[in-house]
Protein backbone atom coordinates (compact mmCIF):
# COMPACT_ATOMS: atom_id res chain seq x y z
CA UNK A 1 0.00 0.00 0.00
CA UNK A 2 1.22 3.68 -0.62
CA UNK A 3 2.22 5.88 1.93
CA UNK A 4 0.18 8.34 2.46
CA UNK A 5 2.28 11.13 4.82
CA UNK A 6 4.20 12.32 1.69
CA UNK A 7 8.38 12.41 1.59
CA UNK A 8 10.29 11.59 4.47
CA UNK A 9 12.27 14.31 6.39
CA UNK A 10 15.27 12.91 4.88
CA UNK A 11 13.74 12.90 1.18
CA UNK A 12 12.58 16.57 2.09
CA UNK A 13 16.29 17.65 2.88
CA UNK A 14 17.90 16.54 0.41
CA UNK A 15 15.32 17.52 -2.27
CA UNK A 16 15.70 20.83 -0.48
CA UNK A 17 19.66 20.24 -1.38
CA UNK A 18 19.04 19.43 -5.16
CA UNK A 19 17.07 22.12 -5.91
CA UNK A 20 17.80 25.21 -3.86
CA UNK A 21 14.74 25.13 -2.24
CA UNK A 22 15.19 27.26 0.69
CA UNK A 23 11.04 27.33 1.78
CA UNK A 24 11.31 23.38 1.81
CA UNK A 25 14.19 23.90 3.93
CA UNK A 26 12.84 26.42 6.35
CA UNK A 27 9.25 24.54 6.37
CA UNK A 28 11.57 21.48 7.38
CA UNK A 29 13.77 22.73 10.11
CA UNK A 30 10.88 24.50 11.57
CA UNK A 31 8.94 21.12 11.84
CA UNK A 32 7.36 19.53 14.92
CA UNK A 33 9.96 17.01 14.79
CA UNK A 34 12.85 19.42 14.87
CA UNK A 35 10.82 22.42 16.37
CA UNK A 36 14.02 24.82 15.67
CA UNK A 37 16.00 22.94 18.37
CA UNK A 38 20.06 23.46 17.23
CA UNK A 39 20.95 20.34 18.62
CA UNK A 40 18.24 18.21 16.79
CA UNK A 41 18.99 20.29 13.64
CA UNK A 42 22.68 19.67 13.74
CA UNK A 43 22.31 15.82 14.80
CA UNK A 44 19.65 15.86 11.69
CA UNK A 45 21.86 17.44 9.21
CA UNK A 46 25.17 15.75 10.49
CA UNK A 47 23.46 12.23 10.16
CA UNK A 48 21.14 12.34 7.35
CA UNK A 49 23.17 10.90 4.24
CA UNK A 50 21.24 10.25 0.48
CA UNK A 51 21.48 6.22 -0.80
CA UNK A 52 25.21 7.33 -1.70
CA UNK A 53 26.20 8.25 1.41
CA UNK A 54 26.33 11.80 0.66
CA UNK A 55 25.33 14.28 3.17
CA UNK A 56 23.28 17.35 2.82
CA UNK A 57 26.34 19.83 2.15
CA UNK A 58 27.63 17.44 0.13
CA UNK A 59 24.23 17.13 -2.28
CA UNK A 60 23.68 21.00 -1.97
CA UNK A 61 27.82 21.46 -3.15
CA UNK A 62 27.13 19.30 -5.91
CA UNK A 63 24.19 21.13 -7.24
CA UNK A 64 25.52 24.67 -6.74
CA UNK A 65 22.87 25.21 -4.26
CA UNK A 66 24.39 28.46 -2.65
CA UNK A 67 21.12 29.56 -0.62
CA UNK A 68 21.05 26.56 0.76
CA UNK A 69 24.51 26.23 1.44
CA UNK A 70 24.02 29.34 3.34
CA UNK A 71 21.83 28.27 5.37
CA UNK A 72 22.96 25.06 6.50
CA UNK A 73 26.54 26.43 7.51
CA UNK A 74 24.48 29.19 9.79
CA UNK A 75 23.02 26.22 11.66
CA UNK A 76 25.06 25.89 15.04
CA UNK A 77 26.86 22.33 15.21
CA UNK A 78 27.00 21.35 11.77
CA UNK A 79 29.89 18.77 10.75
CA UNK A 80 31.33 21.08 7.47
CA UNK A 81 34.32 18.81 6.88
CA UNK A 82 32.44 14.71 6.69
CA UNK A 83 33.40 12.66 3.44
CA UNK A 84 31.12 10.76 1.84
CA UNK A 85 31.07 6.97 1.51
CA UNK A 86 32.10 6.51 -2.13
CA UNK A 87 34.81 8.60 -3.02
CA UNK A 88 35.74 10.08 0.43
CA UNK A 89 35.03 13.54 -0.87
CA UNK A 90 34.29 16.56 1.45
CA UNK A 91 31.40 19.03 0.12
CA UNK A 92 34.78 21.15 -0.96
CA UNK A 93 35.41 18.16 -3.34
CA UNK A 94 31.86 18.21 -4.67
CA UNK A 95 31.52 22.15 -5.03
CA UNK A 96 34.92 22.12 -7.16
CA UNK A 97 33.57 18.97 -9.45
CA UNK A 98 30.40 21.57 -9.97
CA UNK A 99 32.42 24.52 -10.64
CA UNK A 100 34.20 21.75 -13.52
CA UNK A 101 30.87 20.86 -14.83
CA UNK A 102 29.72 24.29 -15.51
CA UNK A 103 30.38 26.21 -18.55
CA UNK A 104 33.31 28.81 -18.68
CA UNK A 105 31.09 32.05 -18.61
CA UNK A 106 29.54 30.38 -15.40
CA UNK A 107 32.57 29.64 -13.33
CA UNK A 108 31.86 32.83 -11.01
CA UNK A 109 28.95 30.97 -10.18
CA UNK A 110 30.79 27.92 -9.24
CA UNK A 111 33.78 29.99 -7.58
CA UNK A 112 30.82 31.34 -5.23
CA UNK A 113 30.17 27.57 -4.07
CA UNK A 114 33.33 27.41 -3.15
CA UNK A 115 34.29 30.58 -1.46
CA UNK A 116 30.83 30.39 0.36
CA UNK A 117 32.61 26.79 1.73
CA UNK A 118 36.46 27.96 2.34
CA UNK A 119 34.82 30.82 4.15
CA UNK A 120 32.52 28.60 6.48
CA UNK A 121 36.01 26.68 7.66
CA UNK A 122 36.40 23.92 5.48
CA UNK A 123 39.36 22.38 5.32
CA UNK A 124 40.82 22.14 1.62
CA UNK A 125 43.91 19.76 2.61
CA UNK A 126 41.84 16.89 3.06
CA UNK A 127 42.41 14.50 0.62
CA UNK A 128 39.71 11.71 -0.84
CA UNK A 129 39.91 7.97 -1.13
CA UNK A 130 42.62 9.17 -4.62
CA UNK A 131 44.37 10.86 -2.50
CA UNK A 132 43.45 14.05 -4.14
CA UNK A 133 42.93 17.22 -2.96
CA UNK A 134 39.86 19.58 -4.09
CA UNK A 135 42.52 21.59 -5.70
CA UNK A 136 43.79 18.59 -7.73
CA UNK A 137 40.15 18.71 -9.65
CA UNK A 138 40.27 22.10 -10.02
CA UNK A 139 40.21 22.26 -14.08
CA UNK A 140 43.86 23.47 -15.21
CA UNK A 141 42.31 26.62 -17.02
CA UNK A 142 39.91 28.29 -14.12
CA UNK A 143 43.07 30.24 -12.25
CA UNK A 144 40.71 32.17 -9.88
CA UNK A 145 39.05 29.33 -8.63
CA UNK A 146 42.88 27.51 -7.79
CA UNK A 147 43.96 31.06 -6.55
CA UNK A 148 40.71 30.54 -4.09
CA UNK A 149 41.85 27.34 -2.89
CA UNK A 150 45.65 27.86 -2.48
CA UNK A 151 44.92 30.80 -0.47
CA UNK A 152 42.61 28.80 1.72
CA UNK A 153 45.42 25.81 2.05
CA UNK A 154 48.15 28.28 3.08
CA UNK A 155 45.95 30.08 5.59
CA UNK A 156 44.92 26.39 6.79
CA UNK A 157 48.04 25.98 7.35
CA UNK A 158 49.50 28.95 8.45
CA UNK A 159 46.71 28.96 11.30
CA UNK A 160 47.78 25.10 12.11
CA UNK A 161 51.11 26.06 12.79
CA UNK A 162 50.41 28.61 15.23
CA UNK A 163 51.04 27.60 18.62
CA UNK A 164 49.79 29.48 21.98
CA UNK A 165 51.92 30.95 23.87
CA UNK A 166 49.21 32.01 26.75
CA UNK A 167 49.52 28.42 27.66
CA UNK A 168 52.39 28.01 30.26
CA UNK A 169 52.96 26.07 33.12
CA UNK A 170 51.58 26.68 36.41
CA UNK A 171 54.71 28.21 37.74
CA UNK A 172 55.06 30.11 34.72
CA UNK A 173 57.65 29.49 31.95
CA UNK A 174 61.14 28.07 32.74
CA UNK A 175 60.47 28.17 36.48
CA UNK A 176 63.14 26.43 38.35
CA UNK A 177 61.82 26.44 41.37
CA UNK A 178 61.22 23.35 44.04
Amino acid sequence: MADDEGASPREQLMEACRRNNTDLLVNLLSSKTLHNDADAIAHFLNTTTDALGQGALHVAAQYGSYEILDMILDQEGVEIDGQERREGDTCLHKAVRYCNDLAKSEWEDGKAVVEILVDAGCDPRIRNKAKLRSIDLVDPRNKELRTVLQTAEMTATMTSDIVNDDEEAPDGPGSESD
